[in-house]
C-alpha cells in the first residue's frame, strides 16, 4: 500500500480521468469522423449519454469494491476468476494498443515542425522513443505521475477551449449539410459506426478506479473524479468537434493528420497552427502518461491474484510494477512497427477501433457485475435505479460493439478466444 503522502487526491485524480480521456482521441477524431459525415454529431450525443451511464456504474462499483484493478477487480468479484482474467487481459491489450494510438496522434502534430516524421521509418522510431521516455517517468513513482498529469491536463485545455469557442466565428453551416452522410451505409449504420469511433474519446472514464490503492479517501474521491472528469470531457468534445466540422470541408478534413492545427491556421494563421500543435503535443504526452500508469496497475492487480504471470506484480522501491510496465511498452513498440506502413489517419482509425472493442468488453462485464454485486451485497438503497442504469450501460456497450463492424468484431473475437488457452496455461502452472 502506498504511503499517504504519495497518494492521489481528488484534484489529481480528476485530472487523471479527464487527462486520459481528453487526449489523442479528440485531437485526431475530427478527421476520422469526417469520413462518416456530420451525422457523427448525433453519435457524439448518444455516446455522451452512454459514457455517463458507464461513469455512474464505475462510481457505484468503486464504493462497493474499493480495490486496485478497476474493471478487472469488479468482473472478478461478480463473475469469478476466468471472467476476471479475461477482463484484465482485454483491458491490458486495449491499453497497450491505445498507447500506440496516442503516440501516432502525437506524431501527426509533431510533423508540423518536423516534416520528416511523415516517413514511416522515422515516425516509428520517434514514436517508440517517446513511449519509452514516458514509461521511465512512470517508473519513478505514482506521485510524479500525478503532478505531471495535473500540469499537462491544464495546458491541454488551452487549444481545445480556443478552437471550441473561437471556431464558431468561422463556422459554415452548409459544410455540415453537404456532408451529412458521406458513407454508403444507412443513417443508422453510420451513426452506430461513428459511435464506436467517438467512444474511443471516452475510454479512460474508469481511470480513477484502477489505482484505488494509491488514492486518498477512495470511497469519496473515486466516484467524484469519475463523474466530474466525464462531464468536463463531454462538454469539450462536442463543442470543439462541431466547430471544426463547420470550419473545414469534410473532403479536406478527412485527409488531415492534425485537424485542430488546421482549424487554428484558419483563425490565427501560421503562428496559431504552431501554438495549437504545441498544446496538442503536450496533451498527448499527458494522456500517454496517464495510460502508462494504468498499463502497469491492471496486470499487477491480476498478478497479485495469481491470474497474470507473477513478473507483472514485482514492484520497485517506489511501489511501481516496473518490469510489467516495460513488458507492455515493448509490446506497444512492436505494434507501432507492424502498423507503420499505413498513413497516419488510416493507422489511427484501425488501431482505435480494435482498442475500443477491447475496452468495451470490460465495460460490458462491469455493468453486469454491478447487478450481481448489488444483489450479493444485499444493497437496498436505490437498488432499482442502479440496476436500471447498469442494464442501460450494458445495452449501450453491446450497441457500440455491434457498430464497430464485422471486421473489427472478427479480430476482437480472436482476442477473446486467445484468453481461454492463456487462462488454462496459467491455471495449470499455478497448480
Amino acid at each position: 500500500m502506498a504511503k499517504t503522502q504519495n497518494k492521489l487526491g481528488l484534484c489529481m485524480l480528476t485530472t487523471l480521468v479527464a487527462g486520459n480521456m481528453i487526449g489523442s482521441g479528440i485531437f485526431m477524431l475530427p478527421a476520422n469522423l469526417a469520413t462518416v459525415g456530420s451525422i457523427s454529431l448525433i453519435s457524439w450525443g448518444i455516446t455522451t449519454v452512454g459514457a455517463f451511464l458507464l461513469a455512474i456504474v464505475f462510481s457505484k462499483m468503486s464504493a462497493l469494491l474499493p480495490r486496485t484493478g478497476g474493471p478487472y477487480a469488479y468482473a472478478e468479484a461478480g463473475f469469478g476468476r476466468f471472467i476476471g482474467f479475461q477482463t484484465a487481459y482485454n483491458y491490458w491489450v486495449a491499453i497497450l494498443i491505445g498507447n500506440a494510438a496516442v503516440v501516432i496522434s502525437m506524431i501527426g502534430y509533431l510533423s508540423i515542425f518536423w516534416p520528416a516524421l511523415k516517413h514511416p521509418a522515422i515516425s516509428a522510431s520517434v514514436s517508440i522513443a517517446i513511449l519509452w521516455l514516458v514509461t521511465f517517468i512512470n517508473i519513478i513513482g505514482v506521485r510524479s505521475i500525478g503532478i505531471f498529469q495535473l500540469l499537462t491536463t491544464i495546458l491541454k485545455f488551452i487549444p481545445l477551449i480556443l478552437i471550441g469557442v473561437l471556431g464558431w466565428f468561422y463556422f459554415h453551416p452548409h459544410y455540415l449539410v453537404e456532408s451529412f452522410n458521406v458513407t454508403s451505409r444507412s443513417n443508422f449504420s453510420a451513426i452506430s459506426y461513428a459511435a464506436t469511433l467517438t467512444f474511443w474519446a471516452f475510454i479512460g472514464l474508469e481511470s480513477a478506479t484502477v489505482p484505488a490503492g494509491y488514492v486518498e479517501n477512495p470511497k469519496r474521491n473515486i466516484p467524484l473524479a469519475t463523474l466530474i472528469g466525464t462531464v468536463i470531457a463531454a462538454i469539450i468534445y462536442i463543442g470543439s468537434s462541431a466547430a471544426i466540422m463547420g470550419m473545414i470541408p469534410a473532403s479536406i478534413l478527412a485527409k488531415s493528420s492534425s485537424p485542430f492545427a488546421a482549424a487554428a491556421h484558419i483563425i490565427f494563421g501560421n503562428w496559431g497552427e504552431w501554438f495549437i500543435a504545441i498544446g496538442t503535443i503536450i496533451s498527448c504526452l499527458g494522456t500517454l502518461n496517464g495510460w502508462i500508469l494504468l498499463q502497469g496497475q491492471v496486470p499487477m492487480a491480476a498478478a497479485d491474484d495469481n491470474l497474470f504471470p507473477k513478473i507483472f506484480s514485482k514492484r520497485n522501491k517506489a511501489g511501481i510494477p516496473a518490469i510489467g510496465l516495460m513488458i507492455t511498452t515493448l509490446l506497444a513498440s512492436v505494434l507501432l512497427l507492424l502498423t507503420s506502413r499505413a498513413d497516419l489517419v488510416q493507422q489511427f482509425q484501425i488501431i482505435i477501433l480494435i482498442a475500443t472493442l477491447a475496452s468495451l468488453i470490460p465495460y460490458l462485464y462491469t455493468s453486469m457485475a454491478q447487478v450481481i454485486l448489488l444483489k450479493k451485497n444485499k444493497i437496498k438503497e436505490h437498488i432499482k435505479a442502479y440496476t436500471i442504469i447498469a442494464i442501460l450501460a450494458c445495452i449501450y456497450a453491446l450497441w457500440a460493439i455491434f457498430g464497430s463492424g464485422k471486421d473489427i468484431i472478427y479480430y476482437g473475437s480472436i482476442l477473446i478466444f486467445t484468453s481461454i488457452p492463456l487462462y488454462a496455461w496459467l491455471y495449470w502452472k499455478k497448480n
